[in-house]
C-alpha cells in the first residue's frame, strides 16, 4: 500500500512540474514572439492602410470621371433641345417648340391673264 501512496505522490509532483515546465515554455516565447509578431503587425497595418487609401483614392476618381460624365451628357443633351425648340421652319420666321411639321400654306392658283 505504501508504494501505491508513493506512486500516486511522484505522478502529483511530476504533474506538478510538468505544469510549470509548460507554464514557462508558453511565457517565454509569447514575450520573444510578441516583439516580433508587433514588427511584422505594424508593416501588415501599414500595408493594409496603404491599400485601402488606395482603393479610396480609385472609388472617388470613378465617382468624379462619372459626375463629369453625367454633366457633359446632361449639357449636350440641353444644347441639343435648345437648338431643337429655337429652330426656324424656314416660313416667315416661325418657330416651333411640338417639334410637329409647320403649317402647310394654301396653294393659290396662279393668276390668269
Amino acid at each position: 500500500m505504501s508504494e501505491g501512496i508513493k506512486l500516486q505522490m511522484i505522478s502529483r509532483r511530476r504533474t506538478c512540474l510538468l505544469g510549470l515546465a509548460a507554464a514557462l515554455a508558453f511565457a517565454t516565447p509569447t514575450t520573444v514572439l510578441t516583439v516580433a509578431d508587433a514588427e511584422a503587425a505594424t508593416d501588415g497595418t501599414e500595408r493594409r492602410q496603404e491599400r485601402r487609401t488606395n482603393r479610396t483614392e480609385r472609388r472617388q476618381e470613378r465617382r468624379t470621371a462619372r459626375t463629369d460624365r453625367r454633366k457633359k451628357r446632361h449639357a449636350g443633351r440641353t444644347e441639343r433641345r435648345k437648338i431643337r425648340r429655337t429652330a426656324t421652319t424656314g416660313t416667315k420666321g416661325t418657330t416651333d417648340t411640338t417639334g410637329k411639321a409647320p403649317a402647310q400654306q394654301p396653294v393659290q392658283a396662279p393668276a390668269q391673264q
